[in-house]
């Protein structure tokens, strides 16, 4: 049954709904301190990382930057752009529609809302999100929207695909660590996989907001698809990358349980959306880690007196209790994990 555990709240405003309204300013929440804003001052190297079928260059990829791109990685470029279509389709939905799902939640298997935290975020950002469980697929896609009609079998075909494919990715990266590809291969395979179906609408000020402010996601690993330009990442020297657009590409993107998989010798990527006053962006990201109640802790192979133990274990669960009570903006969750020594 499509239910939300939250009743709509009559004062919420989807990012979508004021761009409709046809504003040509961003109204005092959306704006951020001034150090917070994208001030446009991009390196004019980006890092557009074909994936190499060679593990060292994926170690490269993983340890100077924790992120690459990959091509001919098996996902048919038409479900690609069915599953963009399915999400396009449901955020151009009524927005009583959509206000089914709505839900402040973070526990909740699925649910739509704004910005971060429409209810505690200090400032907000310009995004509308679906949130969904989704591995293994047959325990939650009865819960995913039935309206549009096509949204289950769209997203469904992609969210399988990707799935395999982090699958696959997970065993590369363990090889490049020196781990045995196949470490933890079970517990990956029915692990947790959330989909975050992100909405970006036109902004009339994209110079004084963000989509996302500058984070790391939990995961072990994210794979993202992109229908325009807006994602950015943070170097090692604290310079922001735009990550471009390539045909049939996907982004993959190390998140902090892999920092604390690795006892830091790989570290979850610094990222932010940003938006534009010109089109509608759109992402979907699956979020890959360890099952609701297992723990992702360093592997003992990569733990020795010249890496001493740098993390504590943490997990999915620990992770959405932690946002529940946080301003990521303010606060990091991997910062819980580390050990001080």
């Amino acid at each position: 049954m499509e239910k939300s555990s939250a009743s709509p709240n009559d004062s919420f405003t989807s990012a979508m709904t004021l761009t409709e309204e046809g504003l040509t300013n961003v109204p005092k929440r959306y704006i951020l301190p001034a150090s917070l804003r994208p001030d446009g001052t991009l390196s004019n190297t980006c890092h557009p990382l074909h994936r190499p079928r060679i593990i060292e260059k994926v170690h490269l990829a993983c340890k100077k930057l924790g992120f690459f791109q990959v091509v001919n990685h098996g996902i048919p470029l038409s479900v690609m752009k069915d599953a963009l279509e399915a999400a396009t389709e449901f955020f151009d939905l009524p927005n009583e529609k959509k206000m089914h799902f709505l839900s402040s939640n973070v526990h909740d298997p699925v649910r739509y809302n704004t910005s971060l935290n429409d209810i505690k975020d200090k400032v907000s950002f310009w995004r509308d999100f679906l949130k969904h469980y989704a591995n293994p697929i047959s325990n939650w896609i009865d819960l995913w929207p039935s309206n549009p009609t096509g949204y289950k079998e769209k997203m469904g075909n992609y969210t399988m695909a990707v799935q395999q494919l982090q699958e696959e990715l997970m065993g590369v990266i363990f090889e490049s660590l020196g781990l045995n590809p196949s470490y933890l291969h079970e517990d990956i395979a029915e692990g947790s996989q959330v989909m975050a179906v992100n909405c970006y609408p036109a902004c009339p000020e994209p110079d004084l907001t963000l989509g996302l402010p500058p984070h790391t996601d939990y995961a072990l690993l994210s794979i993202i698809l992109q229908n325009h330009q807006g994602l950015q990442i943070m170097d090692h020297d604290g310079k922001w990358h735009s990550v471009p657009v390539i045909e049939g590409a996907l982004i993959v993107q190390l998140g902090d349980h892999m920092e604390v998989l690795s006892n830091g010798r790989y570290k979850g990527v610094l990222h932010r959306a940003t938006v534009n006053s010109e089109e509608k962006r759109l992402s979907i990201a699956s979020l890959l880690s360890l099952a609701l109640g297992k723990k992702v802790r360093p592997a003992p192979a990569l733990v020795d007196e010249q890496h001493i133990l740098s993390y504590k274990e943490g997990g999915f669960s620990d992770f959405l209790d932690f946002i529940s009570g946080e301003d990521i903006v303010e606060a990091k969750y991997i910062d819980k994990l580390k050990i001080n020594p």
